[in-house]
């Protein structure tokens, strides 16, 4: 981990939706330690500041990928990026996805929104395995078709029951209507066999693992990105505090045990 922001250079950039992009970055120089499925980098666009963002991707070669939602100056700036754009990253920090605890066991894999992007390399570690687990299945949500991310990667992952639904149709969508909790039931797994991972809006990760917990997954199972206002990366300023936690060094991703408590209280 560094505290200093390293030097990366944009080798690819997609986009995905009207205003979310995938930025494929190699280092200029050293690169950083290796991250791990669910850490977060601090990404610096010069003259703007700096954001947490999930990594996407993690290449062998020392390169990341982050996808970036624009909703303010920093985010503006890293979707405008182009190829040859040269940006900071640090980290690796925070807490990742605990996917050694899911082998030999069904696996439950449920995305919101953005909340695709941080999953994305735990599907793919999971994908590259699948003997190593019962069964894969990965449920992804989105307000509207324009809103997916990487649909036609997902249409390719023919080792996992995959499941999509969007809250608003539009007029060539043919697929399922509605929110992601009414996928579970499709889903192939055995409850108290399975281990389970959530990312997305606040609601929908309450929602989803309030019925994943009903439906029998030990809540000591299912682990869940608690996201949120995260500044400085390394705990010192406050802002991402949630409760007795901040999220940003205990955190973000935490078992349900932990985050249910927390994301109950109102306001909080």
């Amino acid at each position: 981990m560094t505290a200093v922001p390293v030097p990366h250079r944009v080798v690819a950039r997609r986009a995905e939706t009207a205003d979310t992009v995938t930025l494929r970055f190699e280092p200029v120089g050293s690169a950083l330690p290796d991250f791990l499925p669910g850490q977060f980098a601090m990404v610096h666009s010069f003259g703007r500041g700096e954001i947490p963002v999930s990594v996407s991707s993690v290449q062998a070669t020392g390169g990341l990928a982050h996808t970036v939602r624009s909703v303010g100056a920093v985010s503006d700036g890293l979707c405008a990026a182009r190829v040859g754009d040269v940006v900071g990253i640090r980290g690796p920090y925070g807490t990742s996805w605990e996917s050694a605890r899911a082998r030999g066991r069904d696996v439950v894999i449920v995305a919101g929104g953005i909340g695709f992007a941080p999953l994305r390399p735990l599907i793919l570690a999971v994908l590259a395995e699948p003997a190593a687990y019962r069964s894969v299945n990965v449920l992804i949500g989105a307000r509207t078709p324009s809103d997916l991310i990487a649909r036609a990667e997902v249409a390719s992952w023919a080792t996992a029951y995959t499941g999509v639904t969007v809250d608003q149709p539009e007029v060539d969508w043919r697929g399922d209507v509605g929110v992601v909790t009414e996928l579970l039931g499709r889903a192939q797994f055995e409850p108290e066999e399975t281990t389970a991972y959530v990312c997305g809006p606040e609601p929908m990760i309450r929602a989803t693992s309030r019925e994943l917990a009903h439906l029998g997954v030990p809540r000591d199972r299912i682990q869940v990105s608690l996201e949120r206002n995260m500044r400085c990366a390394t705990g010192h300023c406050g802002h991402c505090q949630l409760g007795p936690l901040l999220v940003c060094r205990a955190g973000p991703v935490v078992d349900w045990t932990c985050a249910e408590p927390l994301l109950s209280v109102r306001e909080l």
